[in-house]
């Protein structure tokens, strides 16, 4: 199904080599706030340790990995918890305006502006050669960075709370993404970004 032909109203980015689009809010029966704060509270947060560069650090942020497989990235194994009540409404809500299906979330939590994300592509085998990554941002507004891997043009997109943005066609061959610490003090954010896993 073609991402833009499912009768929402994502708008589409402009953007070479890929697929972007984006919705200011994603339609919920509860406020973000609410949103928020029972993702932070029902979720049984961890710190993951990743290998990078061929050492292991722990992730400036906290995560967790719901759905019906394992994820395997940077050297570590995420086994799926069942999703919750509330995940199976966000994932069903995700589902009606992107047209597609996901099996699968990972949940970051940004405790605050030190939390961040390096860049990065979502590029595994078992999410495909085009995968689509639906992703939904609650609370503190965190700016986005994408960055050809060739041309290493750069853009930054503010995402906040009930933002949807969906990366699809060829985006994690061509583009890295990511979100820098900041010396901001702000609150905390919790980013879901639901995902079709193909094999195990």
């Amino acid at each position: 199904m073609d991402l833009f032909s499912s009768g929402a109203s994502l708008t589409p980015l402009p953007i070479d080599d890929g697929e972007l689009a984006w919705l200011a809010q994603l339609p919920l029966p509860w406020t973000n706030a609410d949103v928020l704060a029972r993702l932070i509270a029902e979720t049984p947060w961890r710190e993951e340790t990743v290998v990078v560069y061929g050492k292991r650090h722990l992730q400036p942020r906290l995560s967790a990995w719901y759905g019906d497989a394992a994820y395997r990235y940077s050297g570590l194994t995420l086994a799926p918890a069942p999703f919750t009540p509330l995940l199976q409404a966000l994932r069903a809500a995700v589902e009606d305006v992107t047209g597609h299906d996901y099996n699968s979330v990972l949940l970051n939590y940004y405790r605050n502006g030190c939390d961040s994300m390096g860049m990065h592509s979502d590029d595994e085998p078992e999410l495909g050669p085009a995968p689509v990554i639906a992703s939904l941002s609650f609370g503190a507004e965190r700016v986005f960075i994408l960055r050809h891997k060739r041309s290493k043009q750069t853009i930054r997109l503010p995402l906040s709370g009930g933002n949807l943005l969906v990366m699809s066609g060829f985006m994690q061959q061509n583009w890295l993404h990511g979100i820098n610490k900041t010396t901001k003090s702000l609150e905390p954010r919790v980013n879901l970004t639901f995902r079709k896993i193909l094999s195990t």
